[in-house]
């Protein structure tokens, strides 16, 4: 029984679903946007968050973090040099999902997640 598992698997194993999502992540940072499913941008929400709070302060300590997150150094490098200064006043709420129509081959629902 799965009672009260909250946990969202998006029907991966456990190494697959988290290589995937950091992916996802980066290229959210990288491209400040991304075109995904609804599913896949509700568990990445809240990783680029997370990510971009951590890079506000530009020290060793958060770059190190960072990067034992993130498979290469380009994201790390945005966020900390970029990111972090945009968003130096704000409290949290770096993203936001936007409804697009449904994907054409099998009517799973798409979602823009963009930085504000």
């Amino acid at each position: 029984m799965r009672h009260r598992k909250n946990k969202v698997t998006l029907d991966r194993v456990k190494g697959q679903r988290e290589l995937m999502l950091r992916t996802l992540a980066a290229d959210v940072v990288l491209h400040e946007g991304l075109v995904t499913t609804s599913a896949k941008a509700r568990a990445v929400k809240p990783l680029v968050e997370r990510m971009i709070t951590r890079g506000k302060i530009n020290t060793i300590t958060a770059r190190r973090y960072l990067m034992t997150f993130f498979t290469k150094e380009a994201p790390v490098k945005k966020i900390l040099e970029v990111l972090g200064p945009k968003y130096a006043t704000r409290q949290g709420g770096y993203t936001r999902l936007v409804k697009l129509a449904q994907r054409q081959g099998d009517a799973a629902s798409m979602v823009r997640i963009e930085l504000v």
